[in-house]
């Protein structure tokens, strides 16, 4: 028998503590985060962030041990391979507790119920600390507000092999559930970093990354720029763009910046960030492809 707590009260004091880092103060203090569902808990210990606690619906898990659970659904492993998955987590340090349902339903997101919470210990690291390929972009995410945007991009830099992403002056916390749900777990193996505008102007010049600003008003075609290679590919937010504080430094020489632009056909001035930031990306690998 796997080591577990148990909880069925939904007024538990533990319950609500996890509860409470849906909510970014509580991140901020604690240095913790939830992670909803199996595979990104997984994805989670893959990467070498410590698993502090692990909350399961024991309905869910009873069905997973008996192998009559949807495996792609909930990312829990059955039957004997599912002792050996818990008994890692043990071993690594992880407390266990199995919730009642309604308990459960308390900690989970939304409506969804995938029989598995993680909670963990994960802040993106300063850009002073930050160490990266120079033969391949970053993507830099200026000013993002909304989670899902956020964790679509993430994915968007780990399936195109990007160097990372410095999450800049952000109005959504990379450590958000959501941003970690919408990512589907790869914010823990994409190199990532959170930074202001000046300390990431100066992470480019020090680091001689040219810099590619998707803009409205841009230059040059998104194809016609040299995306591959040491560049930093700067997108801003829908409602605000990129900071002056870019062609400021441009202007006094510190960063070189030029500006691509996407054609618009329809009656929209600009696309989503995240669909901007794959068109790019997967350019940029296009390129390095050529080559």
């Amino acid at each position: 028998m796997i080591p577990h707590d148990i909880i069925t009260s939904t007024a538990n004091p533990r319950l609500r503590e996890a509860a409470r880092l849906r909510e970014a103060p509580a991140r901020r203090d604690s240095g913790l985060t939830l992670v909803d569902g199996g595979r990104e808990v997984r994805r989670a210990l893959a990467a070498g962030i410590q698993l502090v606690d692990l909350f399961l619906d024991e309905a869910i898990l009873a069905r997973a041990d008996a192998g009559r659970h949807d495996a792609d659904a909930t990312g829990l492993p059955s039957g004997a391979d599912l002792d050996s998955y818990l008994a890692e987590v043990v071993a690594g340090g992880t407390r266990i507790t199995l919730l009642s349902r309604p308990a459960f339903e308390k900690l989970a997101f939304g409506s969804r119920n995938e029989g598995c919470v993680g909670v963990v210990r994960f802040c993106p690291g300063p850009l002073s600390e930050w160490a990266t390929l120079a033969d391949r972009p970053v993507l830099i995410v200026e000013g993002v507000e909304k989670p899902g945007n956020l964790g679509a991009i993430l994915r968007t830099a780990d399936a195109a092999g990007l160097a990372g992403v410095i999450v800049c002056d952000a109005r959504t916390d990379p450590a958000n559930p959501a941003v970690i749900r919408a990512s589907l777990g790869t914010v823990f193996s994409v190199k990532l970093s959170s930074a202001n505008v000046a300390e990431t102007i100066q992470w480019c010049a020090s680091t001689r990354r040219r810099v590619i600003a998707a803009r409205p008003q841009g230059s040059i075609p998104w194809h016609r720029a040299r995306l591959a290679g040491a560049t930093a590919i700067l997108l801003g937010s829908e409602a605000h763009g990129i900071s002056p504080a870019w062609e400021a430094a441009a202007d006094a020489g510190r960063i070189a910046l030029e500006s691509v632009h996407l054609p618009m056909h329809g009656a929209a001035d600009s696309l989503n960030v995240s669909a901007t930031a794959a068109v790019l990306a997967y350019e940029s690998l296009r390129q390095a492809q050529a080559h």
